[in-house]
């Protein structure tokens, strides 16, 4: 059966190259990137790719970190276009392997951000564009943003939607850095939830009805926290006394818990079957795509393939959702060939 995987990453060798040159000595999660070889290696990705036959194909997306966050508006202006005009290269070169990439345009970049987004969709053909769940600290609600949703909106096309938290974001306010990298484990699912509900609250999807947004590694918290997402929620404004939050959530033309199915999530989930039951549950069987997450396992690259793949063929589906789930979803939401 066909394998679309549409959230692995991939660091193509011109944008290595410029990101290297630009930053320097890698650190943190760069330095962790760039120790996996099928990050920037196309032969070490193409023996992996083989591993899961002919079927299985990538949808190339830039690995961490955000641009905005390690480069000026110019600098990372010129990064997303060399990403962006890399990945398609690769598409173009190997169509079987690659049928698809996905933009990244450095959000705090002003009108910049626009010009990148349709340079990446128009002139490239990429299918959608990357964002991360706060930019540079600041929310994606912010009316900065507006502007590249509303023409997510208008074009049709879907946001992939990547968690960003480093261990400066603390665990606690008395200290001043995350420990034993519980900013990645419990942060980046708590990052992908926050920036959900400030959608959701913020009427992003009254205002604009086209939006889709995929969600990474299977929705963050929300299809596990169903109940306080939903009856819990339905308390809004009773546990806060200086603003009037019920008025928010009268204001929504719909309840608040539909809004948060309006979201797409992938199976990025470390091989959980658990995980991936819940989001087909929560989204349906018609918004959940196949991803794994690859290379950043400890085999760098085939363990989050294989584990992912596994956990979703033990599932008791019908062929059917089976063939939803790893590719006529992702065809249909990007646009390509069944």
């Amino acid at each position: 059966m066909r394998k679309v995987d549409i959230f692995n990453h991939i660091w193509p060798t011109e944008f290595f190259d410029a990101l290297i040159a630009h930053i320097g000595q890698m650190t943190d999660i760069t330095l962790r990137s760039g120790a996996v070889p099928m990050i920037t290696n196309l032969d070490r990705r193409f023996e992996v790719m083989d591993m899961f036959g002919e079927g299985y194909q990538q949808v190339l997306t830039l690995a961490s970190p955000p641009l905005e966050k390690i480069a000026d508006v110019d600098k990372a202006s010129e990064l997303s276009r060399i990403g962006s005009e890399s990945m398609a290269s690769l598409c173009d070169k190997y169509p079987e392997r690659f049928p698809a990439f996905v933009g990244s345009a450095p959000m705090n970049s002003g009108d910049k951000l626009l010009a990148e987004c349709k340079y990446a969709i128009e002139e490239l053909g990429a299918a959608g564009m990357q964002i991360y769940t706060n930019v540079a600290g600041k929310p994606l609600d912010h009316p900065d943003y507006e502007p590249f949703f509303a023409y997510m909106n208008s074009v049709n096309k879907p946001v992939w939607m990547h968690p960003a938290r480093g261990q400066g974001f603390a665990d606690y306010q008395s200290e001043t850095r995350s420990e034993y990298e519980i900013w990645w484990t419990f942060g980046w699912p708590y990052e992908t939830s926050v920036a959900m509900a400030r959608m959701v609250f913020s009427r992003f999807f009254d205002r604009f009805e086209n939006l889709k947004v995929i969600t990474h590694h299977a929705g963050g918290m929300v299809p596990f926290f169903e109940g306080r997402v939903g009856p819990g929620w339905d308390q809004m404004g009773k546990r806060t006394s200086d603003r009037d939050l019920g008025a928010v959530k009268n204001a929504l033309k719909r309840p608040h818990l539909e809004y948060f199915k309006e979201f797409y999530a992938d199976t990025a989930s470390f091989g959980s079957r658990k995980a991936i039951e819940h989001a087909i549950e929560f989204f349906s069987e018609d918004r959940v795509l196949f991803a794994s997450d690859a290379p950043f396992d400890p085999e760098g690259g085939p363990m989050y393939i294989r584990e992912t793949i596994k956990a979703i063929e033990s599932m008791e589906l019908t062929e059917t959702q089976r063939e939803k789930i790893f590719f006529r979803n992702a065809c249909q939401l990007m646009g390509i060939p069944e």
